[in-house]
């Protein structure tokens, strides 16, 4: 699904924020990205999103190089992967329900053909009482919760969280992550980024971890 062989990236002349990255995603997988704050977790999710190329070294996604990708070929392979930034990017003039439809109808598609499929979604991550609030009242986990059912509302075949536990307490942090192993059970490859090693120590997942820039990956 992904493949990453000797991957490097930089920001401008600096120095590389990553170095020498080889490692792949199976379909159908499960694993935690982590390491200290700055070893570039956050970059390499970008790189895995295809929101920025590497400095050197080859990734390719569903069987495709992205040396070879064009802007036109972008958004069809983006609807492919659900991502979770750790900032949310919600919309605050729209309701809950609108923002996690919005990527169905940024496509043309009707309403009718999704609307059961939001409230469904909306119901299962425990936001069933906040469909038509805006986004902008919701608390910062509500706000976590609205962004995972929006990354997830297209299928994707994969799943890439930045901290998706952040703004939670450790009871609903565990009950979200419960949500994402069922996700992956259905078919859904995962990799979340966090820094909570108690939480992890919590489910036996791979572990890829990044320090200063160099991944070490244990299964």
């Amino acid at each position: 699904m992904i493949k990453f062989e000797n991957v490097g990236l930089r920001y401008g002349m600096g120095p590389e924020i990553l170095r020498d990255i080889s490692f792949h995603i199976k379909p159908g997988s499960f694993q935690f990205l982590t390491g200290p704050s700055g070893s570039g977790k956050t970059s390499l999710l970008r790189l895995l999103f295809l929101s920025m190329s590497p400095t050197r070294g080859l990734i390719s996604v569903f069987d495709k190089s992205t040396a070879g990708l064009t802007s036109r070929d972008l958004p069809a392979i983006r609807r492919r992967i659900g991502i979770v930034f750790q900032d949310f990017r919600l919309l605050d003039h729209l309701s809950v329900y609108e923002n996690v439809a919005l990527p169905l109808r940024v496509q043309g598609r009707a309403e009718s053909s999704y609307r059961t499929d939001v409230i469904d979604l909306l119901k299962w991550v425990g936001l069933a009482d906040r469909i038509n609030v805006l986004s902008s009242v919701l608390s910062g986990g509500e706000k976590q919760r609205a962004a995972i059912a929006r990354a997830l509302i297209d299928q994707p075949e994969l799943l890439l969280a930045d901290e998706p536990t952040g703004n939670l307490d450790p009871s609903l942090a565990r009950r979200l992550l419960r949500l994402f192993i069922e996700l992956n059970r259905s078919g859904t490859s995962v990799l979340i980024a966090t820094h909570d090693l108690g939480l992890m120590d919590q489910f036996q997942a791979r572990r890829l971890v990044l320090n200063e820039g160099r991944l070490q990956i244990y299964d």
